[in-house]
This record gives structure tokens, sequence and C-alpha cells, in this order.
């Protein structure tokens, strides 16, 4: 057998596997540039990277033998920066603007983690295995994203002894983030077509000056440091959160106390310093935040998959295909009788349930990209581009990383 000869090289350094990344994800945006089924499809340039490493490993093991392993502890900090940077851009003071909807929304979110979670764990259990590994193949990966899988592959695997539970929630990530990308305009479209529903006249003409790219964020010396000073300060007192957190015995990942720290510090910052002051200049800082805040998620998928052993999945083939056809297949059913409805069958409704495909089986940005691709086709959705990153980008993470700790036990 392959184990048997197996010829292993040294684990890649931390700063040869950073560099490495760097191009890789330079690799993955020019492939994106050039490659309209990429730009389409709205895959992630990150992921177009990852998957080519993940692949040329996967070649070097069956081909010749080599098991390649990569230093990939900067991915950790990396994550902890992006989901800080998530926490100071939300603006709690807005959740009233969101209205009923965002409450129904957020409610249907978590009630479809619970049901996803379900499935998953059935599943599992039918394909005699540990019925908790189906969690990786529920909303530990396709609610949560990469993140979060990642977040609980370490309890997975040595608490409950489940093997290969971060490469099968990173393969149904994968899966699930690509469906995402491809069930929810044809969802919407086929909702506007088969119900009298048009955004009004002025939206439609509004769609382009309102979610074009007209103006561009400038970065100055002290914006950039502010950013990260303040993303610091969120990742130390997210360290003191997660401790209390886990004080009371529940098992939360660490990216949500950088989460909340961060929500937080906003919170704060806009109470005491509405207007600016000399150490909170959001308005300033903001460009930067976004900015670390993209690097840091762009850098951590590409770290994520170049470090997927694909052949570990080798055995779970049959059940990741079934899981994951049986999940898509779910959120499509439930989006379009379920979500829509609820949602108030109208326009904004569709639109919104193009969204949830990116909710519940990709991630904020294959959320926010269909529903881009939507409203650039049939107008303007004001109230859906302020509701779904609420939920997608506060909302969600928290109840997720509570219900899979809850399920996980």
């Amino acid at each position: 057998m392959i184990e048997d000869t197996l010829a292993r090289i040294g684990t890649v350094a931390a700063l040869p596997s950073l560099t490495l990344a760097i191009l890789l994800l330079f690799i993955g945006k020019g492939l994106s540039a050039r490659i309209a089924t990429l730009r389409r499809y709205g895959i992630p340039e990150p992921v177009v990277g990852g998957v080519l490493c993940a692949g040329a490993v996967c070649l070097l093991y069956y081909g010749a033998g080599i098991q390649v392993d990569f230093e990939l502890g900067a991915r950790d900090i990396l994550l902890l920066y992006f989901f800080a940077a998530l926490g100071l851009n939300s603006n709690v003071r807005s959740l009233a603007d969101g209205g009923w909807k965002l409450v129904i929304l957020l409610a249907l979110a978590g009630g479809y983690i619970v049901l996803q979670n379900l499935v998953g764990m059935g599943l599992a259990g039918a394909f005699g295995m540990d019925p908790r590994a189906g969690l990786m193949v529920g909303s530990v990966s396709l609610t949560g994203g990469v993140g979060t899988t990642l977040a609980w592959t370490p309890h997975f695997v040595e608490e409950l002894g489940i093997e290969g539970a971060g490469e099968l929630g990173l393969a149904a990530n994968m899966v699930g983030m690509i469906a995402a990308c491809t069930v929810g305009g044809p969802i919407a479209g086929w909702l506007i077509r088969r119900h009298p529903i048009m955004p009004s006249a002025d939206a439609r003409l509004e769609v382009g000056s309102l979610y074009g790219d007209d103006t561009r964020a400038t970065l100055d010396y002290t914006g950039v440091l502010l950013a990260l000073f303040w993303l610091n300060l969120a990742l130390m007192l997210g360290q003191g959160i997660s401790y209390l957190i886990g004080q009371t015995g529940m098992l939360l990942p660490e990216f949500v106390g950088c989460l909340v720290a961060g929500i937080l510090l906003r919170l704060l910052g806009d109470l005491f310093a509405p207007d600016g002051g000399r150490m909170w200049k959001l308005e300033t800082m903001q460009p930067g935040i976004a900015l670390i805040s993209d690097i840091s998620l762009g850098l951590f998928l590409v770290m994520a998959l170049m470090g997927l052993q694909l052949w570990v999945l080798e055995p779970l083939l049959g059940f990741v295909t079934v899981a994951m056809v049986v999940q898509i297949t779910l959120v499509v059913v439930f989006t379009v009788f379920v979500v829509f409805r609820a949602m108030g069958r109208d326009y904004e409704a569709a639109v919104v349930s193009s969204a949830f495909g990116g909710i519940a089986l990709g991630s904020t940005a294959t959320a926010m990209a269909n529903m881009s691709a939507v409203t650039r086709v049939y107008g303007a959705a004001p109230r859906a581009f302020l509701i779904v990153p609420l939920v997608c980008g506060f909302f969600i993470d928290l109840a997720n990383a509570v219900i899979v700790g809850l399920m996980a036990g």
C-alpha cells in the first residue's frame, strides 16, 4: 500500500508557507480575471489558488508517494483578524432599520441550522459513522464556512475521535460554496417569473448608481495605523471574552470572542465618540479595516485549502456525494417554499431568496454576490442589502456556534 512506501517531505516552514499563499492568491486573481466562467459563477479568487495547490499536493501523493505538509500557524491569526474586522464594521444601531424582516430571516436561518444538522447526522448514522460527523457536512461547513470548519476541527478530531473531520468539512464547504453561487440566481429568476413581482420604477433606475463602483475609498497612514490598533485591541479583548465563555462550560470557537469584541468596541466608539476623536476616526480607518479584512480572509482561505489532504476523503466519497446532493436539494426546497413566502412574496423577498443559498451553503460573500447579480438585471433591493449582511455577518455566526456546541456535545 502507498502508506507503506510513503516518502515524507518535512513540514514546509511558516514563512515559506505564508509566502506561497500570497503567490497562490495572485494566481487565483489572475485566473479569475482571465476565465469568464470563474467570474460568472462567483468562484472566490482564493479558492482558485488554494484548490490548485491542493490538487498539486494530491498528485504528488498519488503519483510519487510524497506527502507535503505546510506549517499553517499564521492561518489562525488571519481568521481572528477577519472576524475582529467584521465586528468593527457592524453597526448595531442600524438593526432597527431592518424591521420585522430581519427578525424573520434570522429565525429562518437559525431554524435551518438545526434542520441542516439533523439531516447531516441522520445521513452519517445511515452510513455507519458517528452521527456527530454529520455536523461537518451540516452547519459547521455549510452555514459556518471555512473558518468555522477549521475552528471546530480540533474538537472533532481530538475530543470526539472523528478522523478526517477537517477534510470532510472543507470538502463539503467547497461543494456548497460552488452550489450557492449556481442556484441563487436561478431561484430568484424563477420566482420573479412565476409571480407577478417587480421592483418599483425608481428602484430599476437606481440599481446602477446604488450598487455601482463609482467611488473608491482612499487609504492613509493614520487610518491604517488606527485600524491595526483597534483590531489588535479586539483580538486581545476577544481572548478574554473567549476565556470567560469557556469558564461557563460552553464550547465556542475563538473567533466568536473576537467577533463580539469588535462589535463591543464599535458600539462604545459610536456612543462616546459619535463625531470622531483623536483615537476613533471611524471614517478614516474604515478603508484600512476593510483592506486588512480582505487580505486576511483571502490568505486564510488559500492556506485552508492548500493544506487540504484530499486523499483522506477517499473512503468517504460516497458519503460526501450523497450528503451534498441532499443538502443542496433541501436548500432549494426550503428557499422556494419557506423563505420566499415568509419574507413577503415580493421582489425584495425574491432577492433575499437568492442570498439564502449563500447563507445556508456558502458564505456572506456568495450571498452578496448572488443579490448583486439579481439586482443588476432586475433593479435595486435596498432592504435586502441591509438585512442579509446583518444576518450573515453577525447573528448567524453566533447562533451557529451555540447550536453546534450543543449538538456536538
